[in-house]
């Protein structure tokens, strides 16, 4: 138990398969035979379809079908896809203009999809696409985040999606009024792509009078119900699978056009069909991140303490409503509004926005980052306004551990939560006393260094049920089947480790299954760091059902009562008796009994209440002020995960969180013409983070565990990015801030830093 159970960083059994080129990923499980589908996509940002002639395409080698939006629907397939709609302020709902699979009379972005041919090669396929006659007359495109311009969709006034609100306007502004200290900022929190190392793909067959669809997503149960939607299918006439999946980052978690016109083909052809993203074409369709404005108000009484919090936000939703867009700045920013500070009154406003771009969904962390990168800068702000230490000023407002469980003006609950303790860590480990000696160091050599604070909280999102079952094999294999879906985050390594904890099961004899509809019926798949946290806690619900279904079997091999066999260190022991089972031992028994019901067992779990994943970040700069030049010199983060599972895993996570936060903060950034020409859409003009860009991250861990499930658990998969934007924007605004620079925003480049110090000058 303890070299493999809890809490212990056993390496990844998952590694040696993927490492070796033995994953099978979308392209490694698609059948040999099958077509190859190439998308079609508009070549302008907003326009009427005149022409759209097939004929010279249809006529070419190899074709074997296009489908276009007039063909679909003769189909009999449904057009409109789903997009979820918030409640505004007004109590109406928000907008919910159509968005077809493929463009019906009119495009409303660079790449949507106009049509999809499906051919014997891709080359065949992609020369067909070439020879569609495709005409459009050009509209004007609507490109700032702001109400107002041409209109996209008929009825959508001032091409305002949603204006949502929480909170008591009236009292805030009251509160404004009367405090002592108001300081107000804006920031921009910038577009990104997520560029996961597998593009999105998908495959389709029939098998028999089952329409199969497999895809690279992040769970199969809503992406199945989709399909079912738009092709009119019963759920038992659809089987929806995704293998080994490249990262998904949130952009994987919903549906796109390209996996249901797949679906419809091979259902229409009767043969199996592929499609494969390829790098541009993903920068052009997958759902983007981030890309708003938030107007901030902060309000202090006499002795700096917050009396009030408004924010006014701007988020940019792109051409249509997708899967989850309009809940992402809205209700699942709101989970952390105010985050691990004690404010008196609280209010915030959100109006989403349609613009002539591609659509903005979930991206790691889904409205968390987004919320507490707005906060964060803003308390970062104050502080250097009000001429504070910016540490003090966190202290002295942060919600006190006595005052747990803690209801935030957002309506959450914390449960727990010790802030302070892990700040005084992170000023240990992050050597916050030996600063000023390095920032004179640099300034002698013509520097500036700065220091940056984040201290994040994030709330763990996702159906806070989720379902687990064990099937004992006649091989002696145990298969552990999850309703999660790993993206690359270790869970086979994990689920095993808990198995072992709770049922003694050698991880050598489990075999984990994900995502297969046709296997498990339900499941709320992965994001919002909800994997490891509720599918633990399903875990043990199965065990304990196996447990209690296995005891009346093992107490007549024992000769004891039932009510006397106790599973205790991985084996059904008895008082009195020397000999003892295993749980596979136990399976053994019942399948030579005859017993054979009792070898697959399930059983489901749900949370009480979520869990709140918390801690500090604290990254160190220096800027070439000749040359703009950013370089991240120190990294440091102590976090609260309560439990931690496997803390290799969980520093891992945090390392690839904080990367990406990086990359926001430094490079990465999605730039439109004035036409709405995507000019960001090849690795040569949209720069990732690399690793030359990203120092050594000193990792440590204050946990204080969750109440809120069985293993104290806090989930960690989004921590490092929800912490890394505004410690590095933070950092930036330190180092600048005597120069008198007080507006800094991402990301940081060399021309933009460039830029902030000359226009100060």
């Amino acid at each position: 138990m303890e070299k493999f159970g809890i809490s212990q960083s056993v390496a990844r059994v998952e590694d040696k398969r993927l490492l070796t080129g033995q994953g099978a990923y979308i392209a490694d499980t698609a059948p040999s035979e099958a077509l190859w589908g190439v998308v079609l996509r508009s070549p302008v940002a907003h326009g009427a379809l005149t022409t759209l002639d097939l004929a010279a395409a249809e006529a070419m080698p190899g074709v074997a079908l296009i489908l276009t939006a007039d063909r679909l629907s003769e189909a009999g397939v449904k057009l409109p896809m789903v997009g979820t709609r918030v409640q505004n302020h007004d109590g109406s709902k928000g907008a919910g203009p159509v968005r077809p699979l493929l463009a019906d009379g009119r495009v409303r972005f660079v790449g949507e999809p106009v049509a999809m041919v499906f051919a014997t090669t891709r080359a065949q396929a992609q020369d067909a696409a070439e020879a569609i006659v495709l005409e459009i007359d050009d509209l004007d495109a609507k490109l700032d985040c702001a109400p107002g311009g041409a209109d996209l969709h008929a009825g959508v006034v001032d091409n305002v999606a949603y204006d949502w609100a929480h909170g008591d306007p009236r009292a805030a502004e009251a509160a404004l009024a009367s405090a002592d200290h108001v300081v107000t900022l804006r920031v921009e929190d910038n577009r990104i792509i997520a560029n996961s190392l597998e593009p999105r793909g998908c495959w389709a067959q029939m098998e028999d009078e089952v329409l199969h669809l497999s895809l690279s997503a992040q769970g199969v149960w809503p992406i199945k119900g989709q399909l079912c939607h738009h092709l009119g299918l019963a759920e038992d006439a659809v089987r929806v699978t995704t293998p080994d999946v490249g990262g998904g980052f949130g952009m994987k978690s919903m549906g796109y056009p390209e996996y249901f016109v797949t679906a419809a083909a091979a259902r229409l052809l009767n043969r199996p069909c592929l499609w494969i993203s390829e790098r541009t074409e993903a920068m052009l369709s997958d759902n983007a991140g981030r890309d708003l404005v938030s107007d901030v108000t902060l309000g202090f009484d006499g002795d700096h303490k917050l009396v009030a919090f408004h924010a006014d936000v701007l988020n940019n939703l792109g051409a249509y409503n997708s899967q989850f867009a309009q809940a992402i700045q809205t209700n699942l920013a709101l989970k952390v509004m105010t985050g691990v500070y004690d404010v008196g009154t609280a209010y915030m406003r959100v109006r989403g926005i349609y613009t002539n771009t591609t659509q903005v969904d979930a991206y790691r962390g889904a409205g968390r980052p987004e919320a507490i990168y707005t906060l964060e800068r803003a308390m970062d702000h104050a502080a250097r306004a009000l001429g504070l230490d910016p540490w003090a000023l966190r202290r002295k407002n942060f919600i006190a551990p006595d005052a747990m469980p803690y209801t935030a003006p957002s309506g959450e609950t914390y449960d727990v939560g010790e802030f302070g303790r892990l700040l005084d860590r992170a000023e240990v480990e992050a050597d916050l006393a030996g600063f000023a000696g390095r920032r004179a160091q640099s300034a002698a050599r013509g520097k500036l260094r700065g220091l940056g604070l984040c201290y994040y909280i994030e709330a763990i999102l996702g159906d806070p049920s989720e379902g687990a079952q064990l099937l004992f094999r006649d091989d002696g294999m145990v298969e552990l089947r999850v309703g999660t879906q790993s993206n690359g985050q270790g869970h086979e390594t994990v689920y095993r480790q808990i198995l072992w904890e709770l049922a003694g099961i050698d991880p050598d004899r489990v075999v984990i299954v994900q995502g297969d509809s046709a296997l498990i019926a339900q499941g709320g798949g992965t994001g919002g760091s909800r994997s490891v946290t509720v599918q633990g806690t399903a875990l043990r619900a199965v065990v304990d059902e196996t447990i209690a279904a296995f005891a009346p079997l093992v107490a007549g091999e024992l000769g004891v009562d039932a009510d006397a066999v106790k599973f205790e260190d991985g084996a059904f022991r008895a008082p009195g008796v020397n000999r003892f089972l295993t749980m596979v031992e136990a399976a053994d028994l019942a399948r030579a009994s005859g017993q054979t019901d009792l070898l697959h067992q399930q059983a489901r779990a749900t949370l009480p209440g979520r869990s709140f994943p918390n801690g500090a970040h604290v990254a160190e700069l220096e800027i070439d002020p000749e040359t703009g030049t950013l370089t991240l010199d120190r990294y440091t983060v102590v976090d609260d995960f309560g439990t931690l599972m496997n803390p290799r895993l969980a520093e891992g996570q945090v390392h690839g969180g904080v990367a990406q936060g990086i990359g926001q903060a430094v490079t990465e950034h999605v730039v439109y013409d004035e036409t709405g020409q995507l000019l960001s859409a090849s690795f040569m003009d949209y720069a990732m983070p690399r690793a030359d860009g990203v120092p050594m991250i000193a990792f440590f861990t204050e946990p204080v565990p969750s109440k809120n499930n069985i293993f104290g658990m806090k989930g960690c998969g989004e921590a490092g990015t929800v912490g890394a934007l505004a410690a590095v924007a933070n950092a930036v605004q330190d180092a600048v801030w005597d120069l008198g620079v007080r507006q800094v925003d991402m990301p940081f480049t060399p021309h933009r830093v460039w830029q902030m110090l000359r226009t100060a000058a």
